[in-house]
């Protein structure tokens, strides 16, 4: 399909929505429970409804389902082989049911065949009805509810999850040479891109704004914060999204950490607060020279004290790490600061001393990350630092970039792991992590990326035949 003719399908699409979106408000209706979804298949016509869940790796999952078995599928879930996705069970222990959650019905604004589809996000449960304790979902709801036994109301995020388009999938060729914030004729992307956020906005996810990045072809959606675990099921949609238009346009897009050596890598930072109550950040204090609380340093001071132990989670490929590196705008050190891109931890200042907009920005992870277990992990350290009442060292105004080894030592400034190997075994040791992940996530987040880890290990590239050949 051309880009004008996918552009007219999702601009048509996004106005039937909007009519019928008028007329749930009208009607005082939305898609929220069972009876609501089946109305809606049966009143328009779906066709095909796609019930969506996450492996440990952060991959999307997907099976179709009839209108015909929608009912059933709400009353008793869908079975499916467990052993046969990355991370779930044991192929003697392998059934295990997806149960489809009614408040994440959205329709999919792409119509094979004229017909429509619709999908749905699944809890994923043991035969005997429990919940599977090492579901990506599952672990960030669990999580969440620790925070709100601290007397929290939600956790805010708010990702920009950074990648690029290429020409095709065979390599790292760029469509332009755009740089941060060009536009047309020199941002080809740029269509591609307004068709993306057409289609996020049409499946319910606001867009804040969107523009060319730093590299060649680089590009940046900003999803408008929301609660954690809607926002984690909303960046799955995200990274579906931007593949499948891209995809549809002829072209190839890739949220690879870093694809092209000598350009700026991909990065996800990721924005977080937590409030009391729907209007009460609790991470703002007027009379602070920051406007940070005590709560808000707390947290701070847990997330830097587990960074590296976090890492694996939060970067979690070896082409991740081939992006934490000094030079490319990506932070290595462990630190936080207020403007400072170079640490790790940033305290945005565009509208300084407002309570809404009072956040800390994680700098580090990258998009390929499983979303729930990021925000799992970040919140686990955040809360861990609030129980240990942890200091928060004094923020570093100077670029960390130009500290000598032995300077950042003498300040107590350590730095991420340096690769997948060292990260694998820092999550390895760390208890932290255990509680974060629960122990069967964390054994087998650890065996899976030390496979990974070696594999990368063994392997003899261009460079070493063309640097040591001659030995």
């Amino acid at each position: 399909m051309s880009l004008d003719g996918l552009l007219y399908e999702i601009e048509d699409f996004r106005s039937e929505m909007e009519d019928y979106v008028d007329e749930m408000d009208s009607q005082g209706l939305s898609l929220q429970t069972p009876d609501d979804v089946k109305k809606y298949v049966d009143d328009y016509g779906v066709t095909s409804i796609r019930i969506w869940f996450t492996d440990i790796l952060g991959f999307l999952k997907s099976f179709s389902i009839s209108r015909a078995e929608l009912a059933g599928a709400f009353e008793e879930g869908m079975g499916f082989d467990g052993s046969s996705i990355e991370g779930y069970r044991r192929i003697q222990e392998s059934d295990m049911v997806a149960m489809p959650i009614a408040s994440t019905a959205e329709v999919l604004p792409f119509r094979p065949g004229g017909s429509r589809s619709l999908r749905m996000f699944a809890e994923i449960r043991n035969p005997d009805g429990s919940l599977y304790g090492s579901d990506p979902r599952v672990i960030l709801a669990n999580n969440l509810e620790r925070l709100e036994k601290r007397g929290f109301s939600h956790m805010n995020i708010g990702p920009e999850a950074e990648f690029f388009y290429f020409k095709d999938e065979t390599g790292p060729n760029p469509l332009d040479r755009a740089g941060y914030f060009d536009i047309n004729p020199v941002d080809v992307g740029d269509d591609i891109r307004e068709v993306t956020v057409f289609a996020l906005e049409a499946m319910g996810i606001p867009v804040e704004y969107h523009h060319s990045e730093v590299g060649p072809s680089q590009h940046e959606i900003d999803i408008r914060y929301q609660e954690a675990l809607r926002m984690a099921d909303s960046l799955q949609t995200y990274k579906y999204l931007v593949k499948e238009v891209a995809r549809r346009c002829g072209v190839f897009a890739t949220f690879m950490p870093k694809p092209i050596e000598t350009e700026n890598g991909t990065g996800m930072h990721v924005h977080l607060s937590i409030f009391k109550d729907a209007t009460t950040n609790a991470f703002y204090d007027k009379s602070d020279p920051h406007h940070l609380s005590v709560t808000a340093k707390h947290f701070i001071a847990g997330v830097l004290n587990h960074a590296r132990e976090m890492a694996l989670v939060t970067n979690q490929w070896h082409n991740s790490y081939k992006r934490l590196v000094p030079g490319y705008e990506a932070p290595v050190y462990i630190a936080w600061a207020e403007a400072n891109r170079s640490a790790a931890v940033r305290i945005p200042q565009y509208k300084p001393g407002k309570e809404v907009a009072t956040r800390m920005e994680l700098r580090f992870p990258d998009a390929t990350c499983n979303p729930y277990l990021a925000f799992s992990v970040m919140l686990s350290a955040g809360l861990d630092g609030l129980e240990k009442k942890a200091e928060c060292p004094e923020p570093m105004t100077m670029d960390l970039y130009k500290l000598t080894t032995i300077e950042r030592e003498e300040m107590n400034i350590e730095a991420l792991p340096h690769d997948l190997f060292e990260a694998v075994h820092v999550t390895d040791r760390s208890e932290f992590m255990k509680k974060a992940l629960g122990e069967d996530v964390h054994r087998k987040l650890v065996e899976t990326k030390l496979v990974e880890a070696d594999k990368f290990r063994l392997h003899v590239s261009a460079m070493d035949l063309e640097e040591h050949l001659v030995l």
